[in-house]
Order: structure tokens, then C-alpha cells, then sequence
């Protein structure tokens, strides 16, 4: 018997398996495929936590699973943080399936061990979970979603006392004490009646919701005169079946936007994104219904924000009427510029902008012309968040992050991207140049003009299952022991290799640099003209990812370099598949 037939059948042979995954179990019976991949591994706990397929077994998300995880979460914080119990633990969900289920889960472990819970009566965004975190003080927070993935799925996001995502020094201790925890079926807990009883469990209503709106207000860059001038410019907004639906409509309402139309067909949560094929503002299809909407009245920009409002997407209208998706590096881009124009000349002396290796190069380039220091982190808020703190100490002011999949930050009173501030500051960024007879079109070209033609793009392969994340390991190998010296005729000047922390100059190849961004597994080639490609397994999904961009002399000399990029990688990585 291997080993995860011995997993498979101590499960199949507890007396009190939840009786959905017995059943479960018994319709898998003797499907050794479906069995193996559900048993043959523990489902990964990353850096920010973990997501999966919702189901039965080790490499599932369900209640053994969030039990062990919440195990090991306990025991790091009784032993690294202070004054545990007291300060407690804050608990928000999103609409997937088994979210409420889970966050009760949560919070019937941490009891166990005598630590408060905070639980939100009804689903909350991710941005307002980190907002509480540091309003209530509490030692951590959890954040039961799946981002954007497909409705199988959910997910389990473990945030610090800073309200960050844990940083991966913190996620290693986590996963540390996961691993000590000897039986998922036997992790102990209590019940809700007991957890009320002893005062352990908190039902958070509106004061939380209330508190951050206080602070959504002062974001506004606009004079108090022009806040309180009636906004009529049509909005069109969707929150794609999630939890943005009243922080959104409530802090629009505050800054006098009232003309905001909702998208009714996905203003409700909806477990199973039934109007969209993803629920993901990045996927052009999930605007669809709010094109509709927004040709009829006429609506000048079209918001959308995915199911757990960490992520916005803005569709701008074109001259022709139709509307025009931004990519996350171009409404990042817009929003930078914005703020910096309107920023105290007091702040820029020490302001800070922080983006991710793989974001645009344009934001470098608009916050040195406001003469702003730019940060590149890695891959993921967590790391922006874990800047945003050592400011703390430092005396640098933080005056915007963002990442090319959507993701922005524009007030540090919550520390991960906050789809919810940004769809505040894009309705009033484009009610601002509205006034001036520009569209945010109009602008962003402006932004080219001046800085240059930066373009990116992103292309990804799947691999599913245990054979899939041994094919994605074999492709970053094969990668590192032949490493390209040109792509698409342009020449590879470094290689930065973020595992190893190496810098590797092409043209002398015997020089050798450290770099200060490491131990993740992804490769960043830096090219002549400009240009770069970046090579990443995703850490949420069973992808591995190829970043690219290009800065050409217009438009068209951009695409046309991004497509020979693009051309060159699928090659090589379809050749590194089969080596």
C-alpha cells in the first residue's frame, strides 16, 4: 500500500468524517486517479497561506484541512506575538462556497486555545480584514478566499499584526507548526456555543465598516469646494458577485459620486459566478454586462472589482462610444500620475513608490519626473506591505504601490491592495480630467508622449495535478542550466535569478552580483532597448507564467517588439518541456 492509500483509508475509516466528504469518498471509490491527486500530498500552505479545490482529502480545502492549518497558525502566535488572547484574531470571508463554514472553523480552533475570535457577521472584502486587523490591534487575521480562481475553489489567507500579508520568514514558522500537527482529523476544537459562552467569539458589525469609511474619505485629492459639488458623471460598477457591492456604492456616495449604476445581475453574492466565465476583472468577458449597461446611460468609465475586492478593473469609453479594458499597469500608471500631480511638495521629498519586478517600467519613469524613488519588490503584495512597515522606522512617506494583475494601494491604512480605494480614486481621477475635456485615453497617451511607449503583456501555461507541478519545476530547471543570450534578436544584457539572489552580466560573464531580491523561484532577463522578459511559477495557481516589456518609439514599434517576444518564449518553453 503507498502512502497515500495508508492517508486515503485512516479517512475513509473515521467514524466522524463530515458526512459530505464520507460521501464524497464513497463516489470516488476506486477511481485511483481522482484519490491520488486528492491524497498523494498536503495542500501547500505558501507564503500568504493557502487555496485549493474544495473537497475531501490532504490536498483539499476543507474543514480537517483548515483545522491544521488554524492548529499551526495558534501555536506560531502563543509563541511569537504578545499578549495572544486578548488581542485575538480577526476573521472575514468572501461568497465562495463553504467561506462562512470555514471562518467558523477558524475560530472553533483558535478557542481551543483560549484566543479570541473576531468573525464578521456577513462576508467582508480583504482590504477592510486588513483595516481591522490594525484597528482592533489584534496579533493576526484571516481571510477565508479564493481570489479570482474558479467557484471549486477556496482559499485561506493568513495576515500579520501589521495587517500585511506574513512575510515568508513568518509563513516558514507557520508552515513549521503545521507540520508538527500529527493528525488533521484530531485537531481539537470548540463549539460555537461553547466558543460564546466563553466569551471567545465576537460578532463584528457595522463599526469596522464605519471606521475605514472615515478614513476612505481623506484619500480624495480634490478641494473640500469641489467634493461638495453634485457629481453627475455616470459610473457604471460591478462587484462580480463578491463582497465590494456596499464599501464601494457607501464610499462613492461619500465623495458626492451619486450617478453610480450598479450591474443588478451581479450586484448579489453568488458562489458559483453564474453571469461571468471567470470572476476576474483582468478577463475582458466579466465586463461584458456592465459594457451593456454603460452604452445605455452613457457612462464614463465602468468599474469592476473581483469576489473578495482586492482587485479593479476599469473599462474607459472611446471616442467611437465603445469601451477600452485598461491593463493593471496602465490604470496603475494613470493613478500614479495622478497623486503625484496632486501630492504636497512636502511628501514627494520623501515619498516612495513601490511596484513588483514584473510591473511596467512606466511608473518608474512618471515617478522620477515628479523626482520620486521607486522600490521594486517581488511577486505579491505581501512584499509592498512589509516596505510599507519598515517606513515606519525609516522617515520615507509611501505614496502608492500597485502591480501589473490589478492590484493598487493608495493610503497605507490598510496593507494589501484595496480595490475599494482605488475605485474611489479612479471615479474621481476621471471626473477630474472630465473637467478638463480629456478622457483617461486621452491622458494615458500623454503619459506615452512624454515618458515613452512602455507595453506589456503576460502569457501562462497550465499544468495540473502532481505531474503538472513536476513539469513546471522541470521547465525553471531546464531554464537555469541553458540560459538564453539573446530572445526575439535582442540581446540578454543580465540575468537576475531570484532564488539564488544572482545577478549574472551576459557580456562579462565571470561577473557575478548579489541581489538584494531573492529566494523566489522566478528569473528575470533584462535586454537591450528597454526591454525584459520574466519568468514565474505562479504561487496560487498550477501555472507558469512569462512576463514581458517592451518600450518602442510608438505604438505600433511597441507591439511589434512584444509580439517577437512573446513569439521567441513559447518556443523556448515549449522546447523546455520537452527536454
Amino acid at each position: 500500500m503507498t502512502s497515500w492509500e495508508r492517508v486515503y483509508e485512516k479517512w475513509n475509516s473515521f467514524q466522524q468524517l463530515e458526512p459530505s466528504l464520507k460521501e464524497e469518498l464513497d463516489q470516488l471509490e476506486g477511481d485511483q486517479t481522482a484519490l491520488e491527486d486528492a491524497f498523494y500530498k498536503e495542500l501547500s500552505f505558501g507564503t500568504g497561506g493557502m487555496r485549493g479545490v474544495i473537497g475531501a482529502g490532504i490536498n483539499r480545502m476543507n474543514v480537517y484541512t483548515i483545522r491544521k492549518a488554524v492548529n499551526g497558525l495558534a501555536n506560531y502566535l502563543l509563541e511569537h506575538t504578545v499578549n495572544v488572547k486578548d488581542r485575538g484574531v480577526v476573521i472575514s470571508y468572501d461568497s465562495r462556497h463553504m467561506s462562512r463554514e470555514f471562518a467558523l472553523e477558524t475560530a472553533k480552533v483558535l478557542g481551543a486555545y483560549g484566543i479570541t475570535a473576531y468573525v464578521f457577521t456577513s462576508l467582508r472584502p480583504t482590504p477592510l480584514l486588513s483595516f481591522a486587523v490594525r484597528y482592533l490591534g489584534a496579533v493576526s487575521g484571516v481571510m477565508i478566499t479564493a481570489s479570482h480562481n474558479p467557484p471549486e475553489y477556496n482559499g485561506f489567507k493568513v495576515y500579520n499584526e501589521d495587517g500585511g500579508q506574513i512575510t515568508p520568514d513568518q509563513a516558514s514558522k507557520i508552515i513549521s507548526y503545521i507540520g508538527e500537527t500529527q493528525d488533521e482529523l484530531l485537531v481539537p476544537y470548540l463549539e460555537q456555543d461553547q466558543l460564546e459562552e466563553k466569551e471567545l467569539l465576537n460578532w463584528v458589525k457595522d463599526e469596522i465598516d464605519n471606521a475605514y469609511l472615515e478614513r476612505l474619505v481623506q484619500i480624495s485629492k480634490l478641494h473640500s469646494d469641489e467634493i461638495a459639488e453634485a457629481k453627475q458623471m455616470p459610473f457604471v460598477f460591478t462587484p462580480l458577485h463578491g463582497t465590494a457591492y456596499e464599501l464601494v456604492t457607501s464610499g462613492l456616495k461619500q465623495l458626492n459620486f451619486n450617478n453610480v449604476h450598479i450591474v443588478g445581475e451581479q450586484a448579489l453574492p453568488d458562489p458559483e459566478f453564474s453571469t461571468v466565465t471567470s470572476p476576474n476583472p483582468e478577463e475582458h468577458q466579466a465586463f461584458s454586462m456592465a459594457m451593456e449597461l454603460g452604452k445605455t446611460i452613457d457612462a464614463e468609465i465602468l468599474l469592476a472589482t473581483d469576489p473578495d475586492a482586492d482587485r479593479l478593473g476599469v473599462a474607459v469609453k472611446k471616442h467611437t462610444g465603445d469601451y477600452q479594458v485598461l491593463t493593471g499597469n496602465q490604470l496603475g500608471a494613470l493613478l500614479l500620475d495622478y497623486i503625484l500631480s496632486h501630492s504636497d511638495k512636502a511628501l514627494l521629498k520623501s515619498g516612495r513608490m513601490l511596484k513588483t519586478v514584473v510591473t511596467s517600467e512606466l511608473g518608474r519613469a512618471i515617478a522620477d519626473s515628479y523626482g520620486i524613488k521607486t522600490i521594486n519588490t517581488l511577486t505579491g503584495f505581501k512584499y509592498i506591505g512589509e516596505k510599507i512597515h519598515e517606513f515606519d522606522a525609516t522617515g520615507e512617506s509611501f505614496v502608492f504601490g500597485y502591480e501589473e494583475s490589478y492590484g493598487y494601494l493608495i493610503s497605507s491604512f490598510a496593507r494589501d491592495k484595496d480595490a475599494v480605494q482605488a475605485a474611489m480614486m479612479a471615479c474621481e481621477m476621471a471626473y477630474y480630467w472630465k473637467k478638463q475635456d480629456k478622457t483617461l485615453l486621452d491622458v494615458l497617451h500623454g503619459l506615452y508622449e512624454k515618458h515613452g511607449f512602455y507595453l506589456e503583456g503576460m502569457t501562462s501555461l497550465t499544468f495540473k495535478g502532481k505531474e503538472g507541478s513536476e513539469q513546471i519545476s522541470a521547465i525553471m530547471d531546464s531554464i537555469r542550466q541553458h540560459p538564453m543570450e539573446s530572445i526575439a534578436d535582442f540581446q540578454v544584457e543580465k540575468i537576475e535569478d531570484y532564488l539564488t539572489g544572482e545577478r549574472i552580466i551576459v557580456d562579462e560573464k565571470e561577473k557575478v552580483e548579489e541581489i538584494e531580491l531573492q529566494n523566489e523561484n522566478m528569473m528575470k532577463f533584462i535586454l537591450e532597448q528597454d526591454s525584459w522578459v520574466c519568468l514565474r511559477p505562479s504561487g496560487t495557481e498550477p501555472k507558469i507564467k512569462c512576463y514581458y516589456g517592451v518600450c518602442g518609439k510608438n505604438v505600433q514599434d511597441s507591439k511589434d517588439k512584444l509580439t517577437a517576444l512573446q513569439k521567441e518564449m513559447d518556443e523556448q518553453l515549449n522546447l523546455s518541456t520537452k527536454r
